[in-house]
């Protein structure tokens, strides 16, 4: 775990070798404006740095939410007004959300779907080719499906990734990461339609 910055450091977390877990505090979240108009920059995450344009972070996450939006995933965070996350987000007994969040220009978006309550772990894959990114989820970490493809407008040389968990509302859980590795890009080019 060599080369791993915090933003936004928890009081209370473990970092091993094999794995990280976080535990989260009460009011922390990441969001950016859009229809809730509020702005939320509280969320730690713990990201290592690079420069190379093309590259597959893959994660293992897991959690033990009890508590209404609870979160726990990827992301990467360039500074607060442009970053991404994926994570489950609790909702209720009966489901959660799956879900990612692209933020551009201090503007948030969420693209979600229903998943069941008692689904706590997942597997997270992202993908860089330049400024376009894919994330990807997986319950078995074999088999990936993709969740979305995305353009970051303001990436700098160099990218901050990571994990991240957190707690919008008055709870705290323990979120633990394992199986975290650094792929060459296997999100190929595209063999389609040709460019403009």
């Amino acid at each position: 775990m060599k080369h791993f910055e915090w933003t936004n450091a928890p009081k209370d977390f473990v970092i091993s070798e094999d794995r990280v877990e976080i535990v989260t505090q009460p009011h922390t979240d990441l969001w950016q404006r859009t229809f809730y108009h509020f702005r939320n920059d509280t969320a730690p995450i713990l990201q290592m740095s690079t420069d190379k344009q093309y590259f597959s972070f893959v994660v293992k996450t897991q959690f033990d939410s009890k508590h209404r939006y609870d979160q726990c995933g990827i992301a990467m965070y360039l500074d607060c007004d442009n970053w991404f996350k994926a994570s489950i987000e609790k909702e209720n007994d009966q489901f959660g959300h799956l879900g990612s969040v692209v933020t551009n220009n201090g503007y948030s978006d969420w693209a979600t779907t229903e998943i069941a309550a008692n689904i706590t772990s997942m597997w997270y894959r992202l993908s860089r080719r330049e400024n376009d990114f894919r994330i990807e989820c997986s319950k078995d970490g074999i088999n990936f499906s993709q969740m979305r493809i995305f353009h970051m407008f303001n990436v700098a040389e160099i990218i901050r990734f990571g994990i991240y968990a957190a707690s919008p509302e008055e709870s705290s859980f323990r979120a633990t990461f394992t199986n975290m590795e650094i792929l060459d890009c296997i999100w190929m080019p595209h063999d389609g339609q040709k460019p403009d």
